[in-house]
């Protein structure tokens, strides 16, 4: 039994075509796939992208807090 599969390359493939920015919906048809939910499957982000992924949502809402922040608007 094999511990590597060519099947696992798509998954990396996808995984680092999302870290670089690729739409989803473009990952999708590269993977064929007949919905995101089963693309989103494939996508297998690691502890580095996590990691930023917070980073920036504190970032974020480090300047929504801020006195000269963006403001939101209810509409």
């Amino acid at each position: 039994m094999s511990l590597f599969a060519r099947h696992d390359l798509r998954h990396t493939g996808l995984t680092w075509m999302a870290d670089a920015g690729v739409p989803m919906h473009v990952l999708r048809k590269i993977a064929g796939h007949g919905s995101l939910t089963t693309t989103q499957r494939y996508l297998h982000p690691d502890s580095r992208s996590i990691a930023d992924a917070s980073e920036a949502l504190g970032a974020h809402l480090a300047v929504r807090r801020s006195p000269n922040g963006p403001r939101l608007k209810v509409v």
